[in-house]
């Protein structure tokens, strides 16, 4: 469980620099002309594909576009190493067990609520220290983005726009209110139910396909629980605007806009081509540091360059 609802949420956060081979439809040659070359992907149409299957919340689809073919095909070929790359105990098979019968149960609502309200009840009390909480904890990430090296100007300050807005949300907004409570409570316990897993083997044994299928799950489960609380995640991807602002051979940049906690945004990513399809650069290179550390430190294979594909 703990795995897919990690994948989920690096596909969610990551989405904005991975790529996608999705083309045009190319156009029926005429009697006078030769047969015609399918269109080029464009950068532009890389990034909008990866967001279309983000609003889907098609992890399949995503990954599968994020990585070129053959790192692709080794991810997934090592997808049921990386599911089981940590033991598994009895502790943990009681615990999995017990929280999903207890999340899928009948009257499992109302329970929860019943459960945690003494907790809500003291966290209200406490409501007055959040704004000062949250402003603590905003100027430490804001210091830690201006000391960060590998981040452009440009970056450090759409980062630390983005970081103030979603900080500007939390301050304003009461997690503990009841009503919206109990809606996440429903989004979670209606989440549970549709994963259909009650043991945690059951789900260490999922197939590639099975794992985003049930990703997937956990991610429309994680999007509904934000926009109970306003924060409308396909919402923002709706609103994605691509812009190519430069193109040299097999690199581009493009800029992404979006709006978010009804403001504009906007970011720049670069991509790489590669076969003659775009991909995120920080993508390739963040999961060729995944694909080293499942491999226990030992030389991951090097995911295709424009240099390398030469």
């Amino acid at each position: 469980m703990q795995k897919l609802t990690r994948i989920a949420l690096i596909a969610a956060l990551a989405a904005a620099g991975f790529g996608c081979d999705q083309q045009p439809a190319a156009t029926a040659p005429t009697a006078s002309a030769p047969p015609a070359v399918a269109a080029a992907v464009t950068p532009e149409a890389s990034v909008a594909g990866a967001v279309k299957a983000l609003r889907e919340n098609n992890l399949a689809a995503l990954f599968a576009a994020s990585l070129p073919p053959g790192e692709y095909a080794k991810f997934k070929a090592d997808w049921n190493k990386d599911i089981n790359a940590e033991p598994v105990t009895e502790e943990d098979r009681k615990q999995f067990t017990e929280t999903m019968a207890k999340l899928t149960a009948p009257g499992a609502e109302d329970k929860m609520f019943a459960e945690i309200k003494p907790q809500l009840d003291e966290f209200d009390k406490q409501q007055a220290q959040l704004p000062m909480m949250i402003a603590m904890g905003q100027g430490f990430a804001q210091s830690a983005i201006q000391q960060n090296k590998d981040m452009t100007d440009a970056q450090k300050q759409q980062v630390t726009q983005l970081l103030d807005a979603t900080a500007k949300w939390a301050q304003t907004t009461k997690f503990t209110d009841a009503a919206l409570v109990k809606s996440a409570i429903a989004v979670i316990c209606k989440t549970a139910r549709d994963l259909n897993l009650k043991s945690i083997d059951e789900a260490r044994a999922l197939s590639y396909e099975q794992g985003m299928q049930k990703a997937g799950l956990v991610l429309g489960g994680v999007k509904q629980v934000l926009a109970v609380y306003g924060l409308n995640m396909d919402k923002a991807l709706d609103s994605v605007k691509v812009q190519t602002v430069a193109a040299t051979g097999d690199t581009a940049k493009v800029k992404i806009s979006y709006v978010a906690f009804d403001t504009p945004f906007s970011t720049e990513s670069d991509l790489v081509r590669v076969d003659g399809k775009w991909y995120g650069k920080d993508a390739i290179e963040k999961w060729k540091k995944h694909a080293t550390e499942i491999a226990g430190n030992a030389p991951a294979t090097a995911a295709q360059t424009p240099e390398t594909a030469k």
